[in-house]
C-alpha cells in the first residue's frame, strides 16, 4: 500500500495564524492558533495548531512531505521599503517602528518556522492572494469558475480576480497597494471607533441604523470606481502610508471632526458614515463582479480575501450579480491562506488532478478537535462541574426543549469550526422567537453592543419558507431578507431612527431580524452537521419553528472555545443556562460557586 502525501500549510505574523493538514489532497485538519492560547487574533507561529493537526491525522512531523507559507515575505519588505522611499521623510517614523520586526524574525521567516517545528526539509512559500484565490477554488464544489480576492493588502495586491479550472488557477488581473477596498473599509472601521482586523463586523452591523448620507461624497473624494470595478484612492486622505493610523486628518474634515473614541457613545454620524461605506463597498464589489463575468464567461464565482466576509455584500452578488452560483471559503481571511497555500502545493506543484465533487471539501468547517465523552467528563469533573451524562441520542432532544422554555444553551458538539464563525459546534444558541433573547444574549450573554445582530440557523429543507434566499449558506456568509409572510410592520419604524428602532417588531423570529428585515443565515443541512440538525428539527417538531438563533460560543474579546474547560468557565462566566457537551449536560443552577483564575483576571483587568 503505497504511502500518503501530507501537506502542511502555515499563516501566520500578522494576525488569524493558523494551520492545516492535507492528506493525499484531502483536508484532515485546520485550526486557528487563538483557539488554543486564548489570545485573539493570534499572530504568532501557529505550533499549537499543527500539533494538532499532526495528532489528528495520527502522524509525528517527520511523515510530513511538504510545509508552505502563505505569502513571500522578501515581496513584502519589498513593499514596505518602496512605501518608505516613497514617502521620505512623512514615514520615517512608522518605518522605523515597524522595522524591528522585520529585521529579528519576519524576512526569516523559512528559518523561523523550520527551528520551531523542528522542520529539516525546505519550507515552500505562496503568493498571499493566490493563497487566498485557492482556497477558494480548490475546495469548492465547481469544476471550473471565476474567482475573485480582495483583501487588505497581501505583498502587493489588493485584489485579484482569475479563473480556475480542474487542478490549474490562473490569476489574470489584479489592484496593487496602496489602492485597496479592505484598507478603505477599515479606515472607516478606525474612524467609528472600531479596531481594525475585529471590528469591520461591527461596522456592517451598525450600517442598517444609518442612511447612506455620505456615499456620494465618499465617491468624490475618496475613491474613484470605474466601470469594470477597478478603483484608486485618493491618498492624500488616508494615513496608512505614513502614519500609525488609518486615516488623516483630511479624512476628519471632509466627516465632520475627529474619529469617534472607543467605547464612547454612538452618534447617527457613525451610523451614517457606516451604511455609507457599506453602500461603496457592494458597489465596487458588484461591477468587479460583472467584470469578471463578462471576462470569463463562466457560471461559477468562488470568493475569498477579508472582505469576502462581508456577508452583505455576498447576498447582493448573489440576488443582484451576473453568476449563477457563489461560493465562499468559509475561512476567507488570513487564516484561510494556510489551506490555499496547501493547495496549491498539491495542485499546482505536485500536479496532483482535483476530484470531481458535488459538494464542497470543507467538511462543514468541521476541522478543529472533537472530545468524546469520556474525556470531557473527566475535564469537567476536575473542574468540579456537576454534570450528568444523557442517554445517546438524547441531546437534542433535551437542548430542543431547554430553548423552547427560553433557556440560553451553550452548545458543544463534534469538531471545532475552522474560521471566524461558529456553525452549530462551538454556539450559544437561543429562542429565535423571543422578542427579548437579542437584548439578552447581547449584553448579559456576550457582553458586546446591543445594536449587533444575531445569526439564525435554519434546516436547509425549509429555508426557503422563512428567508428570500435561494441558495444554501452553509458557512453563515450570505445575508437575506427574512420571508414575507414571516414580517410583522410595526408603525412606530417610520417615525424612528438610529438606535432607537433597535427592538421593534419586524418578524415572527425578532431575535434573528435586523433592523432592516435581514438576517446573516446559516443553512443547516443533516450531511453537514447531523447532531446539530437534529438539534433543531427537534425545536422545529416542539414549536413548529424550524429557526434558532446561534452565536459564537465566547464572550467579546476572548476567542470561540476550543476546549469542554474553556466552554465551562464561559458558561460560569455569563448567564447561559444550561451547557450541553455532547452527551453532558450542565445547569446553571445545579453549579457550585465559580472561581474567576488569576491568569483571567489578570488578562481582563479585574484585580
Amino acid at each position: 500500500m503505497p504511502l500518503s502525501t501530507y501537506v502542511l500549510g502555515l499563516s501566520a505574523l500578522y494576525h488569524d495564524s493558523a494551520a492545516c493538514l492535507l492528506r493525499d489532497g484531502e483536508l484532515v485538519a485546520a485550526a486557528q492558533e487563538e483557539r488554543f492560547t486564548r489570545t485573539r487574533h493570534d499572530a504568532a507561529l501557529p505550533l499549537e495548531s499543527v500539533r494538532y493537526c499532526l495528532r489528528e491525522a495520527g502522524i509525528e512531523l517527520g511523515q510530513v512531505d511538504h510545509v508552505v507559507f502563505y505569502d513571500k515575505p522578501f515581496v513584502k519588505f519589498e513593499r514596505l521599503i518602496d512605501t518608505f522611499v516613497s514617502t521620505v521623510p512623512r514615514a520615517v517614523g512608522p518605518f522605523l517602528r515597524a522595522l524591528p520586526p522585520w529585521l529579528r524574525h519576519k524576512l526569516w521567516t523559512g528559518d523561523l518556522v523550520s527551528k520551531a517545528l523542528g522542520w529539516p526539509g525546505r519550507v515552500l512559500f505562496g503568493e498571499h492572494h493566490e493563497s487566498h484565490a485557492a482556497s477558494a477554488f480548490f475546495p469548492s464544489p465547481f469544476d471550473e469558475a471565476a474567482v475573485l480576492t480582495i483583501d487588505g493588502v497581501g505583498e502587493w495586491a489588493t485584489t485579484t480576480w482569475g479563473v480556475g479550472r480542474g487542478n490549474k488557477l490562473e490569476l489574470l488581473g489584479e489592484i496593487l497597494f496602496p489602492h485597496s477596498l479592505g484598507l478603505l473599509y477599515s479606515a472607516f472601521t478606525q474612524f467609528c471607533g472600531f479596531k481594525v482586523n475585529s471590528g469591520e463586523y461591527k461596522l456592517m452591523g451598525l450600517a442598517p441604523y444609518g442612511e447612506p448620507t455620505y456615499a456620494e461624497q465618499i465617491r468624490r473624494d475618496l475613491i474613484d470606481i470605474r466601470d469594470d470595478g477597478s478603483y484608486a484612492l485618493n491618498l492624500e486622505h488616508f494615513g496608512f502610508l505614513t502614519q500609525n493610523r488609518m486615516v488623516g486628518r483630511g479624512f476628519e474634515r471632509l466627516f465632520g471632526g475627529p474619529a469617534r473614541k472607543q467605547e464612547s457613545p454612538l452618534t447617527q454620524r457613525e451610523m451614517d458614515l457606516a451604511r455609507s461605506i457599506q453602500v461603496v463597498t457592494e458597489e465596487v464589489m458588484l461591477r468587479l463582479a460583472r467584470h469578471v463575468h463578462e471576462k470569463t464567461g463562466l457560471k461559477q464565482l468562488c470568493l475569498a480575501g477579508g472582505v469576502a466576509l462581508n456577508c452583505v455584500a455576498n447576498g447582493r452578488l448573489l440576488r443582484e450579480g451576473p453568476f449563477e452560483s457563489i461560493w465562499i471559503q468559509p475561512a476567507a481571511g488570513d487564516a484561510g491562506g494556510a489551506v490555499g497555500a496547501a493547495y496549491s502545493v498539491w495542485h499546482t506543484y505536485l500536479g496532483n488532478p482535483r476530484p470531481t465533487r458535488t459538494r464542497d471539501s470543507m467538511h462543514g468547517a468541521l476541522l478543529g478537535p472533537a472530545y468524546e465523552d469520556d474525556r470531557a467528563e473527566r475535564e469537567l469533573a476536575a473542574l468540579g462541574a456537576v454534570q450528568r451524562r444523557l442517554p445517546p441520542g438524547d441531546a437534542a432532544e433535551v437542548g430542543a426543549r431547554l430553548l423552547a422554555k427560553q433557556n440560553v444553551v451553550g452548545w458543544f458538539n463534534g469538531r471545532m469550526e475552522f474560521g471566524p464563525r461558529a456553525l452549530g459546534a462551538r454556539s450559544i444558541l437561543g429562542d429565535a422567537r423571543s422578542s427579548s433573547m437579542q437584548s439578552v444574549m447581547n449584553q448579559k450573554t456576550k457582553f458586546r453592543e446591543s445594536f449587533r445582530p444575531f445569526a439564525p440557523s435554519v434546516l436547509l429543507e425549509k429555508a426557503s419558507r422563512w428567508f428570500e434566499l435561494s441558495a444554501e449558506s452553509p458557512y453563515m456568509l450570505l445575508v437575506a431578507d427574512v420571508a414575507k409572510q414571516h414580517r410583522v410592520s410595526s408603525d412606530a419604524d417610520a417615525t424612528t431612527s438610529g438606535l432607537s428602532r433597535l427592538g421593534l417588531p419586524r418578524s415572527t423570529i425578532p431575535a434573528v431580524t435586523h433592523v432592516d428585515g435581514s438576517a446573516r443565515i446559516q443553512t443547516v443541512a443533516n450531511a453537514d452537521h447531523a447532531e446539530y440538525h437534529e438539534l433543531i428539527r427537534a425545536f422545529d417538531a416542539l414549536t413548529g419553528c424550524p429557526v434558532i438563533v446561534n452565536t459564537s460560543f465566547n464572550v467579546r474579546g476572548e476567542p470561540i472555545v476550543c476546549t469542554p474547560t474553556d466552554a465551562y468557565r464561559c458558561f460560569m462566566r455569563t448567564n447561559i443556562d444550561a451547557l450541553i457537551v455532547g452527551n453532558i449536560l450542565l445547569e446553571k443552577s445545579e453549579q457550585p460557586p465559580f472561581v474567576e483564575s488569576e491568569d483571567w483576571r489578570r488578562r481582563h483587568e479585574l484585580d
